[in-house]
């Protein structure tokens, strides 16, 4: 149907439109929207920072510029800038919240569409953010939707309800083009076609409307065309796109896509095989530069050919068109897209897209090799926020909602600081008191499944300090503990007043108790009448501790503490005997409204009469209220109205806010003294109220107090302070107050309320998912508070590790004495505040006397004192030590750092050893200490990767299942044990004598052997014939050989080939790569190491040798002093020992050398200064002079060593012999030959260490290019691990979870399996019962027939168990057996041998009742046999059904196993590739290049292949070992098959023999017994005692019964003799009936013969008798019709109708 617009205003048609300055602004200030102020209630309005972010609300994301972006938050517009995350805040104009923004196409603009009464259209300018225009009277209520046009000229929008408006507006001159109402129902977008300027699109719930502005001859009209769904369902439709050919896509709800041309659609679009393009509901549609893309709420993003979806059509009756997209892009698991904007940058691929899960995503949508991720952006609150408290503590704040995540914020960094996240969603919050966690640390969240978790926050940096880890982040939660105390959502938790018990309530009507300490202990629970709502525990100026449990009901119960000690839990938590007072609100607000309007009208009344009469009438007059009149009954709404909060005021009383029809007030209530009356009848009416202005609509929802203010949340999104004064619990200075909207007005109702722990912010959640937090403080003392920039996170909270029973009972003294320290500061706090009350006062009336009383300030000021009189001075040098320990301990500490880093962490310097004789020298290498890093990482190597933990739980599970099997088989066995045991005969009284009781014992025992025999006979043959192989059986050792040949032989690829398929010894992850990278280290450190130990070892030997020298070489000189000249030698050259090669001296100093060290540096410095005229020279050179100093020092060092010291001195003897008359001692030449000879051994070991060094170093450079390799493969596998992570995971899961299907397979096969044996048994019950039935018939029984249908019959009954009812019918089963079919033959034959009609329900005549009886009996038996096997079959069927499922789960799964191990093989196939590209040093020599081409080496080795000469050596002897083996593996199979074709004519053989035996045994068998017999069954009878009871018993009755037969012989003789006197008389008796019978006949006769004359008379008889029967037939039927008339006359709403009337039968004329 088609619509018109409204008629333009005549006088605008005259005045045409109204033209506005381009440069005309409006003034902000002027405009947006103040907070409701009352007097004297001046509070600062100062909003902080915005924590939400209202991901629910269609398009609220736009894009002002490349870095900012605009969403709506409640009442305000917030501009966040991408980089910096800062925000800027615009408050509405209206005050009634914000409906819909859009930006500009130039982005120079931007459009806030508002709600509330006539709401406005506001045009800003950005970015200086000033309005520029202001659009009015568009809507009524609220704007829902609004559009520029591609020029940016035109502004559509559309209103929401109740008028659903659709404006057309000229938004520069503020003018209204067109108007039109858009549809009845809710209406969610509109559009401009960017190509066709006159055409418009709405769209909405179950709608699609396209609009046309038409030139008519009356004016412009906009006509609209409502599409048309024809087949196809109804759908809400949320996004669309204008083709340029004028057609429109559009989404659907169940996620196809739907081509509307000329409001019908064309064809419905899908994907291949019927699949739906988006799993869910297609949110948006964006036709960018010819590519066409759709968002889906699945967080699916996927682009298709526009060209096909343009053109497409469908061919058949479905009307569907199948494509499937060109690009995808999936965003994440739990992402939910609504809306997305591109980036303003020319050529820019960048889109910000709308999470309604919670989050913003920057992505990049060039769908190339270069794409990046998507990355999110901002993270919020998905929803209502459930459950919000801040810090005791700090400026810290905890949030958490149904999205199962709990969030802490730092409000004063404006920034959220972590988040964990849970399988349930969150409830309830509440942050533990000071008293309860001194460091604030301790978060109590409720959940939803009725869990509580106990959170402790903790700084991470904090923890690397105390435990060594390396942590990020400013913040973490941690579980402490967790528990379940409820069985429905957790709604309110509150610690009690000391901080010794925790109350939890909730919806399942419960109050459960916890002690507080290091565990939570559970005390109970009470049940409440209604779900909890609230819990408030009564302050500390109460007397008793009790707790107010508020329920949503109405109903408001006060519970007492329990004590913790007394309780003493039976079976149960319940808390009985708690003594308990309950109040249930009832509605006072009818008798509230009623005394108002009668005292208006009072009032009115007074004032019209003293008008009257002339007079003025006093305020006191018009305050009197009569009270004759009696008050209207009070009215109950139905339902009642809901609690939204409350708080305790005096003892026993406390102030409720309700809801609902009672909203508009404050009542103030208090328990009664009458308990002892039903809940659900009980009454209250509170004794006070208080009024509240504007909120009869608009109910107080939530209230807290922050210094001296009242603060209250109310349901429309406000907040409001009440200025109170202290001790008012009547609120009777409830006045004035300050409101200001700051959530959305519909449906951002306020949850919680509360203020920071110093009283400076006021933080508010509602359920529109927005956080705000606002300052109680001045600007100036506000930017004060934020120089802090950041809250305190408490430190984690470290156990000792060995505290045991002492620590905990310590810490619990600790505990509780700071608990009582907090109470004491509570109380002297409270002193305090009484006497700073009391001076105030006092002041007051100071101020009140006169000036000549009044005391003076200075009176009341004490007198301040000095400190000096506190502490006295310290003494000189005490304080210069003072003053002097920083620099000290800053230089200790310097000199420590020092040796940490450059000393401590070496493990071995560079220690040069020099050749005596030659210029060779070797030095050590220059080791670090191995790093914590090393040991973790080889520690790590050693526990095993992920992988190897996941085959190990595999084996286990499968290991698990054999040993399942097992027990299954021992159970099996056990049952059969049970079942062979032999009978033990229970005792009792033997009837045999003694002789018979000792054969049949004998031959019991003789049966018993022979049956434990024959069954370890059987046993053996099972064990025997379950080891025999089966006939495809092969040898384990065979197997064993060809699947290592298998393995080890064949055309194996080379690594580089494409289809090398990566043996699983050789795949390689970044653990393992990781662990031979710390085992090459730790191999160089160690060859390192030992090359060290032997350097160092030969240093000592040289330091050792050359004082052994000095040692020779003194006494050589001491020598040659005393010889003659031509006898003296020249003295051999002393080896010295260079600093290089002990340098470990440098760092030893002794005081004398510090002393030495100061002399050489004050002479220095007199030096310097005793020369001015070279001050400037030598102050140029003082860090010069400084080296000098070491130098030189070290020199003296040195040169104090090297002075020789005489420790030879010749005998006194040899010095008073003249030099002349000395000759050359023998053993001077073999001296200095043994000194030459050590020194040339020396050189000699040093040149053998070098060379072994030499290698080494060759060694450790292949080592360290080996090092580089590994590492870059390291980097390589990096890039791949996470993929490899996933997919080794997902072939676990696979696996696990095809090893659970295989397990469930199993027991469900057993399970039929032991069904089948029960259905069989049942079977063989039921044959039983027949075949004792037709025993009990015997033979030639004429009632067989008859009892046989009264067996087979089958009669109703009524089940155990199960509920009487016509509609019940008994169900037979589909697999009847075969005797049930035969019973159910011949059920309705009716008739016995008589011809008569039988009842079945009853026994025949002449049948024998006891047979009846047992019939019946023996049917029952078989009918309840029958139900069981009915339910057997059933019960096998379903488990047939699930073996069935689970063969097809199994199949699937092994399937997705197999795909699991094929990805994860092309994934090694691919990173062997990556590993391959890898360039790896090899050196050689020309001897080891085999590679010739030509006769020459190429130039190129690139087609060579590397590989060692160990392993090719290996293969060509491996050549001449397998030509061994064929030669002997043709030797073994050429004896095998002689043994085979052996074994065959044995085992002929043998069956030949066994027949014969077998022949023979039947043959001996007929001669012994004449028929075959079960020689086992013969073996293992023994005698029956029962039976042979019987016989005894038999024996001895027959004996009695002989002795009574002869008894009965003689009395039979005289029977005989009375039957014969008998006999005589019936015959005489015979003879006169015979008699009697001839004179009856002839009396007969005569009779007959006087009768012929009464016949006439008798017909006349019979016929009035007849007559006379009919009547009394009819007068019958008449008697049933009345009453049935009857009947219905007296059923309400009856037809009535007329009687019928029967014919009498004619009566006869006489």
């Amino acid at each position: 149907p088609g619509g018109s617009s409204d008629a333009v205003e005549e006088e605008e048609e005259r005045m045409g439109m109204k033209k506005l300055s381009e440069d005309m602004y409006y003034n902000y200030d002027e405009l947006y929207s103040r907070p409701v102020i009352t007097a004297d209630s001046e509070i600062p309005e100062n909003l902080l920072h915005s924590f939400g972010y209202d991901c629910g609300r269609r398009a609220n994301l736009q894009l002002l510029d490349e870095r900012t972006l605009a969403f709506v938050a409640g009442n305000q517009l917030i501009f966040l800038d991408v980089r910096t995350k800062e925000q800027r805040y615009l408050r509405s104009c209206s005050g009634g919240g914000i409906g819909t923004i859009m930006a500009h196409p130039s982005n120079r603009y931007f459009a806030v569409a508002e709600k509330g009464d006539q709401p406005n259209i506001v045009i800003y300018e950005y970015p200086s953010l000033r309005p520029y225009r202001i659009l009015r009277g568009g809507t009524g209520q609220a704007y829902s939707f609004v559009d520029f046009n591609h020029e940016g000229t035109l502004l559509a929008s559309v209103g929401s309800a109740p008028d659903y408006m659709l404006t057309l507006w000229e938004w520069r001159h503020e003018q209204v083009m067109l108007r039109c109402k858009a549809f009845s129902q809710d209406v969610y977008r509109v559009t401009f076609s960017p190509d066709n300027p006159g055409q418009l699109t709405t769209s909405g719930s179950g709608h699609i409307k396209f609009w046309k502005m038409a030139s008519t001859f009356t004016g412009l009209k906009l006509q609209g065309l409502l599409g048309r769904f024809g087949k196809t369902a109804l759908t809400d439709i949320e996004g669309y796109v204008e083709l340029p050919d004028g057609k429109v896509l559009s989404g659907s709800e169940w996620g196809n896509m739907l081509l509307w041309d000329g409001g019908l659609i064309k064809v419905e679009i899908c994907r291949k095989g019927g699949r739906t393009c988006h799993a869910g509901t297609i949110q948006q549609f964006a036709l960018d530069e010819g590519e066409l893309m759709t968002i889906g709420s699945d967080g699916a993003i996927r682009g298709w050919d526009f060209e096909s979806i343009d053109t497409a059509d469908c061919n058949d009756d479905s009307g569907l068109f199948e494509i499937e997209p060109m690009n995808e892009m999936v965003i994440g698991r739990n992402v939910s897209l609504s809306s997305m904007v591109k980036s303003c940058l020319p050529d820019s691929f960048i889109w910000f897209a709308q999470d309604s899960n919670g989050g913003i995503w920057k992505l990049d949508l060039s769908f190339s090799n270069i794409t990046q991720d998507p990355e999110c952006l901002f993270s919020f609150h998905a929803g209502v926020i459930q459950g919000m408290d801040v810090s005791s503590t700090s400026h810290l704040m905890a949030t958490t909602t149904l999205d199962r995540s709990v969030r802490i914020f730092d409000f004063l960094a404006k920034k959220e600081l972590t988040t964990s996240r849970y399988k349930q969603g969150g409830t309830t919050l509440t942050w533990a008191p000071r008293l309860v966690n001194p460091s604030g640390g301790l978060v109590v969240v409720g959940f939803e499944d009725g869990v509580v978790r106990l959170l402790e926050l903790y700084n991470p940096q904090s923890l690397r300090v105390v435990a060594g880890r390396s942590r990020y982040g400013d913040a973490e939660l941690r579980l402490k503990q967790a528990f379940k105390p409820h069985n429905a959502a957790v709604t309110a938790i509150a610690y009690e007043r000391n901080g010794e018990i925790l109350a939890t309530g909730s919806m399942d009507c419960t109050v459960f108790f916890f002690t507080v300490g290091d565990r939570y202990d559970p005390i109970g629970f009470v049940t409440v009448p209604g779900p909890v709502q609230g819990l408030e525990w009564s302050p500390q100026s109460h007397g008793k501790n009790t707790l107010l449990v508020l329920c949503r009901s109405g109903h408001v119960v006060e519970v007492q503490s329990p004590d913790p000690e007394a309780q003493n839990h039976g079976t149960t938590y319940h808390i009985s005997g708690l003594p308990t007072r309950n109040f249930t609100f009832s509605s006072i607000k009818s008798h509230i409204k009623a005394l108002k309007e009668k005292k208006q009208k009072e009032r009115e009344a007074q004032l019209k009469k003293a008008k009257e009469e002339g007079l003025e009438p006093t305020e006191e007059e018009l305050q009197e209220v009569e009270e004759e009149e009696e008050l209207p009954p009070l009215y109950t709404p139905d339902p009642p109205s809901p609690l939204c909060c409350g708080f305790y005021s005096l003892p026993g009383a406390f102030w409720l806010s309700m809801g609902g029809y009672d909203s508009g007030f404050l009542y103030h209530c208090k328990f009664s003294e009458q308990q002892g009356e039903d809940l659900l009848q009980r009454r209250d009416e509170p004794f006070t109220f208080l009024p509240v202005q504007n909120t009869d609509e608009d109910p107080i929802c939530t209230i807290t107090f922050s210094r001296q203010l009242l603060l209250c949340g109310m349901q429309s999104g406000s907040v409001r302070a009440y200025p109170l004064q202290p001790p008012d619990f009547h609120l009777t200075s409830m006045q004035a107050f300050w409101a200001l909207s700051v959530h959305d007005n519909q449906y951002g109702q306020l949850r919680q309320l509360r203020c920071s722990f110093d009283d400076q912010f006021v933080l508010t959640t509602g359920e529109d998912g927005n956080i705000f937090s606002f300052s109680l403080l001045p600007q100036e003392d506000l930017f004060k508070v934020l120089q802090r920039s950041k809250a305190k996170v408490p430190s984690p909270r470290v156990s000792g590790g060995k505290g045991g029973i002492e620590t905990a009972k310590q810490k619990l003294e600790m505990d509780r004495m700071r608990r009582e320290a907090e109470m004491r500061k509570v109380e002297r706090r409270k002193m305090l505040a009484e006497l700073q009350n009391q001076f105030k006062q006092l002041l007051e009336k100071n101020q009140g006397l006169p000036e000549h009383v009044r005391l003076h300030r200075t009176v009341h000021t004490h007198k301040p004192i000095h400190p000096c009189t506190l502490n006295p001075p310290l003494r000189p040098e005490v304080e210069a030590r003072k003053e002097l320990a920083w620099e000290e301990e800053r230089h200790r500490i310097g000199l420590q750092k020092l040796q940490e880093r450059f000393w401590d962490s070496l493990e071995s310097d560079t220690v040069t050893v020099v050749a005596f004789q030659s210029d060779h020298r070797i030095s050590t290498y220059r080791l670090l200490a191995l790093s914590q890093r090393f040991h973790e990482l080889k520690q790590r190597g050693r526990v095993g990767g992920p992988g190897t933990v996941g085959q190990e739980r595999w084996r286990n599970k499968a290991e698990a299942g054999k040993d399942s099997s097992n027990i299954t088989g021992r159970r099996e066995d056990l049952g059969e044990e049970a079942v062979m045991a032999p009978h033990v005969v229970r005792p009792g009284g033997s009837k045999l004598a003694g002789r018979q009781a000792e054969k049949l014992r004998k031959a019991t025992e003789k049966a018993e052997r022979a049956r434990v025999k024959i069954e370890k006979r059987r046993k053996e043959w099972a064990e025997l014939y379950a080891t025999k192989p089966n006939e495809n059986c092969e040898d384990p050792e065979d197997v064993r050989a060809i699947r290592l040949a298998t393995e080890n032989m064949g055309d194996f690829k080379l690594k580089t080939a494409k289809d090398f398929t990566v043996p699983e010894h050789l795949r390689m992850n970044a653990e393992k790569k990781r662990a031979q990278l710390v085992h090459l280290e730790e191999k160089i450190h160690e060859r390192k190491t030992q090359m060290n130990s032997r350097i160092m070892a030969l240093r000592d030997t040289k330091v050792s040798l050359v004082s052994r020298l000095r040692s020779q070489a003194q006494q050589l000189q001491a020598v040659q002093e005393r010889l003659a000249p031509h006898f003296c030698s020249p003295a051999p050259t002393l080896p010295s020992l260079l600093p290089e090669e002990t340098p470990e001296t440098k760092l030893r100093y002794t005081r004398t050398t510090l002393q030495r060290y100061g002399a050489l540096r004050a002479q220095s410095d007199n030096d310097y200064y005793a020369n001015p005229t070279h001050r400037a020279c030598t102050r140029g050179q003082e860090l010069e002079g400084g080296q000098t100093l070491l130098e030189q020092l070290e020199a003296e060092i040195e040169k104090q060593e090297e002075t020789p010291s005489n420790s030879f001195f010749p005998s006194p003897l040899f010095l008073s012999i003249p030099p002349s008359l000395i000759s050359l001692p023998p053993s001077l030449p073999f001296l200095s030959s043994q000194m030459s000879s050590s020194m040339w051994q020396f050189d000699a070991e040093l040149c053998l260490l070098r060379h072994e060094k030499l290698w080494l170093d060759i060694q450790m450079k292949l080592a360290d290019l080996r090092h580089v390799t590994l590492f870059q493969e390291l980097l390589l596998l990096k890039e791949f691990e996470k993929r490899e992570n996933s997919l080794q995971e997902r072939l676990n899961a696979c696996v696990e979870e095809e090893e659970d299907l295989r397990s469930k397979l199993e027991e469900c096969k057993q399970a039929l399996e032991l069904k089948r044996r029960d259905i069989s048994k049942l079977q063989e019950r039921e044959r039983a019962i027949a075949a004792t039935f037709q025993a009990s018939l015997g033979e030639n029984n004429k009632f067989a027939d008859f009892l046989t249908r009264v067996f087979k019959k089958k009669i109703k009954r009524v089940k155990k168990k199960e509920k009487a009812g016509d509609d019940e019918e008994q169900e037979d089963s589909d697999e009847d057996s075969d005797e049930e079919s035969d019973w159910d033959e011949d059920e309705d034959d009716s008739g016995s041998e008589s011809g008569g009609p039988l009842d079945d329900s009853v026994c025949p005549p002449n049948c024998n009742s006891e047979l009846f009886e047992n019939t019946v009996q023996l049917r029952e038996r078989r009918l309840d046999l029958e139900e069981l096997l009915v339910e057997e079959r059933k019960t096998a069927d379903n488990l047939r059904k699930e073996c069935d499922s689970l063969i097809k789960k199994k199949k699937v799964v092994h399937g997705s196993l197999k795909a699991a191990e094929g990805d994860l093989e092309l994934f090694n196939r691919e990173k062997q590739q990556k590993l391959n590209e890898l360039d790896v040093v090899v050196p050689l020599r020309l001897h080891q290049i085999e590679f010739v081409s030509n006769g020459a080496v190429p130039c190129s080795l690139a087609p060579a292949l590397v590989l060692n000469t160990v392993a090719l050596g290996g293969l060509q002897e491996r050549i001449k070992e397998l030509q061994v083996e064929k030669s002997e593996q043709r030797d073994l199979y050429r004896q095998a098959r002689q043994q085979h074709v052996q074994l065959i004519h044995d085992r002929k053989d043998m069956e030949a023999k066994i027949q014969s035996l077998e022949a023979r045994c039947e043959q001996l068998m007929l001669m012994k017994f004449g028929k075959l017999v079960d020689l086992e069954a013969l073996q293992t009878l023994s005698g029956n005692r029962n039976l042979e009871e019987m016989r005894q018993d038999s024996r001895v009755r027959e004996a009695a019964y002989t002795q009574e037969v002869r008894q009965w012989e003689v009395w039979q003789c005289v029977c005989v003799k009375v039957t014969r006197h008998h006999t005589e008389r019936l015959l005489s008796m015979n003879s006169l009936l015979s008699q009697k019978k001839e004179m009856e006949d002839k009396l007969n006769t005569r009779q007959s013969r006087m009768g012929t004359q009464f016949q006439g008379r008798r017909h006349a008889e019979e016929d009035e008798r007849q007559r006379l029967y009919q009547l009394v037939q009819s007068q019958a039927q008449e008697a049933n019709a009345l009453r049935q008339e009857i009947n219905i006359l007296s059923r309400k709403g009856g037809h009535i109708l007329p009687p019928n009337t029967f014919p009498f039968p004619p009566m006869d004329k006489k």
